[in-house]
C-alpha cells in the first residue's frame, strides 16, 4: 500500500480511486497533479493502456511493476471489482479515460457508483475538457449551459431531441461525429432556425483547432466539405419572448415537416410545457388538414 509514500509537499496520497484529467491534445496540458499519481499511485486503469501509456512516456512517467488495467465501456461488474478490491485496505488507483476527464462522455460512471456502493473514497484530479474549452472560445454565454454529449445517430430520433429544446433558454453544447456534422447542422437549421449564434469547435488544443463562429445557418452553408477531428458544438440559448417559443400550432407544424405525428407532438409539448394529450390532438387535427 501506499502508506509510506509522499506527493508533492510532503503530502501522502489519499487512498482510493482518483478521477484523472488528460489532455485533449497537446500533451503539455496534463496538471502537475495527473502526473504525480500516474507516478505514485498503487495501480493505474485506463480506457486505452496504449494511449495511456505513450502519454507516460512522454512525460517520464515509469510504470514499474504497477498494475495498468484497461477499464472501458464493455468492462462488466467482475472487472470493477477487482480494480476496487485493493482501494478497500487502503490501496490507490488513478483512472484516466482516453483524453479529457472521466465520465464526461467516457467510461467511469459504473466504476464510481460501485466504489460509492463499496465505500471507497472517490477524488478527482480535474484538469482538461473539450465540453469547457470549447465553452471559453465560442464567445456566448456561460453562465448557464447544458451538456447533451452525443444526440442520438439516428436521423428521427435526433430531430425528436432537437425539437424538445427548441425552447431552452441555455447555451447547450454537444459533441458530434464529423462524419454526421453537416447532417447535424442541416436539423439544427430546420429546428431551431438560420439565425440561432453557434460555434463549431474542431481539434480543440491540437495542431489543427478551428473556430468557427456565426449563426447556424451561416455554420452550415460553410459545411459542403466534412470538416476532419474531434468536433465540439456550441449553440446559444433560445432567445426571451423570441419567435421561437412562439405558440403550439406553428411549433407543431414545423415539428411535422420532419417527424411522424406522435413525435412531433411529444417534442412540441416538452419544447412548450404543455400537456401531451393537447398537443397530440391538434397534432392529428393538423394532419388531417394535410
Amino acid at each position: 500500500m501506499n502508506s509510506g509514500r509522499q506527493v508533492s509537499g510532503g503530502a501522502p496520497i489519499p487512498p482510493g480511486l482518483h478521477l484523472v484529467a488528460t489532455p485533449i491534445g497537446a500533451a503539455d496540458d496534463i496538471t502537475l497533479k495527473a502526473l504525480d499519481l500516474l507516478a505514485r499511485a498503487d495501480a493505474l486503469a485506463a480506457e486505452d493502456t496504449r494511449t495511456a501509456r505513450k502519454l507516460m512516456d512522454i512525460h517520464g512517467v515509469k510504470l514499474g511493476g504497477r498494475r495498468l488495467t484497461a477499464y472501458h465501456d464493455h468492462s462488466g461488474a467482475a472487472a470493477r471489482a477487482a480494480l476496487l478490491e485493493p482501494l478497500k485496505t487502503g490501496g490507490s488507483l488513478a483512472y484516466v479515460s482516453e483524453a479529457g476527464t472521466p465520465l464526461v462522455s467516457d467510461p467511469g460512471y459504473a466504476l464510481v457508483r460501485d466504489a460509492v456502493a463499496a465505500g471507497v473514497p472517490v477524488h478527482s484530479a480535474p484538469g482538461a475538457s473539450a465540453v469547457l474549452a470549447a465553452l471559453a472560445v465560442a464567445g456566448l454565454p456561460t453562465d448557464r449551459f447544458t451538456f447533451l454529449g452525443f444526440l442520438p445517430a439516428a436521423a428521427e430520433a435526433r430531430r425528436t431531441a432537437l425539437a424538445e429544446l427548441r425552447a431552452h433558454p441555455f447555451t447547450m453544447v454537444l459533441y458530434e461525429s464529423p462524419r454526421r456534422v453537416s447532417e447535424l447542422f442541416s436539423d439544427l437549421v430546420n429546428i431551431l432556425g438560420t439565425d440561432r449564434p453557434a460555434a463549431l469547435c474542431r481539434e480543440l488544443t491540437k495542431r489543427f483547432e478551428e473556430v468557427r463562429r456565426g449563426s447556424l445557418g451561416a455554420l452550415a452553408e460553410g459545411l459542403a466539405e466534412a470538416p476532419k477531428g474531434e468536433i465540439v458544438v456550441v449553440i446559444g440559448g433560445a432567445p426571451k419572448g423570441g419567435a421561437e417559443t412562439g405558440d403550439m400550432e406553428a411549433a407543431l407544424r414545423e415539428a411535422m415537416q420532419t417527424m411522424r405525428v406522435k413525435d412531433a407532438a411529444n417534442a412540441v409539448a416538452g419544447a412548450l410545457g404543455l400537456p401531451k394529450r393537447q398537443v397530440y390532438q391538434a397534432a392529428l387535427e393538423l394532419e388531417k388538414q394535410r
